[in-house]
């Protein structure tokens, strides 16, 4: 072989490679999933999610960043600095609207549907020694909120309204993420918490195996009064340890959301290897037990993602 044989043949070498190295590039799909405090259920099921995606997604990299919620992770969203996304329903719709003292100072316009998910539980829970059995036992003591105008805040507050009461009433108001809340009740520094998550949330069982706690009942008619996306929900007796009875309360569905500059093909997958990977969201949580692909369109207050609506069509649910 010559050596101007040897310099084609391995210039040729080099433009494959730089061409396959182009289309390898051109591939990789980053896939940043937003979830919530690591003591939530948001979290786990990101990192479920995340090993999923990066399983099953040609070309993904993932990663899972922990967030205040639900407000913080739409506005990130909205600029570009997340592709999947988990959120309350009231939050979402809020978003949509614009609703600055939610905490969106404009409509959130690049927003987009993937799927509703599961419920979030409103669980009210205070130490025994508080003697608070009612919401209107809280009149006075003090309470944590969740993070501020997060998706739990924003919870707090309307269901605070329904009772007949605002933070003025409460002796003391403390906006914490879930796992610092239940620190200060174990401390005596708090009376109660109201955490919006999946049954079984990791902040509420430590809590409950620490120390003995009251869990707190909304009652049916307050459900009444929050009208949608808020509805009635049962707290089964021995979700936390000494609550031998269920509780009546309410939930809002939370629905997996991303935004709309991320490639259809990208979402198309998000959204069916969520589905057809569910048995290791439940092993990830037990509140993914509820997510059921006839679900996935009920009560979406924003537009569908064209990639979430090519899977369901290939479902036959649209």
């Amino acid at each position: 072989m010559t050596f101007r044989m040897k310099g084609a043949l391995l210039a040729c070498a080099i433009a494959v490679g730089m061409g396959a190295g182009a289309t390898a590039a051109k591939a990789d799909q980053f896939i940043n999933i937003l979830t919530g405090g690591t003591a939530g259920v948001y979290y786990p099921l990101g990192v479920a999610l995340a090993k999923i995606y990066g399983d099953k997604i040609d070309g993904a990299r993932t990663q899972v960043q922990s967030t205040k919620g639900s407000v913080e992770n739409l506005n990130l969203l909205q600029a570009g600095k997340g592709e999947f996304a988990l959120t309350l329903g009231d939050s979402l719709k809020l978003a949509w609207a614009g609703d600055a003292d939610a905490g969106f100072k404009k409509p959130l316009d690049k927003i987009r549907g993937i799927a509703a998910v599961y419920p979030n539980y409103i669980q009210i829970v205070a130490s025994k020694e508080s003697g608070i059995t009612t919401l209107a036992d809280l009149k006075g003591k003090s309470l944590s909120v969740g993070a501020p105008k997060s998706g739990t805040e924003l919870n707090s507050r309307a269901i605070l309204a329904a009772a007949g009461m605002s933070y003025s009433d409460l002796g003391k108001t403390e906006y914490l993420p879930f796992a610092e809340s239940v620190e200060l009740i174990k401390n005596r520094q708090l009376d109660a918490t109201l955490q919006s998550a999946g049954l079984g949330v990791a902040s509420i069982r430590d809590l409950a195996s620490s120390i003995p706690v009251q869990v707190v009942a909304v009652p049916a008619d307050m459900v009444a009064k929050l009208g949608a996306p808020y509805i009635g929900a049962t707290i089964p007796a021995n979700t936390y340890h000494g609550q031998t009875a269920d509780v009546a309360t309410v939930a809002v569905v939370n629905f997996a959301v991303t935004h709309v500059d991320v490639p259809e093909e990208t979402v198309y997958q998000m959204t069916k290897q969520m589905f057809e990977n569910l048995p290791d969201m439940v092993a990830a949580h037990k509140a993914a037990a509820a997510i059921k692909l006839e679900n996935a369109l009920n009560g979406m207050p924003v537009p569908l993602h064209p990639g979430a609506e090519r899977y369901y069509r290939e479902k036959g649910l649209m």
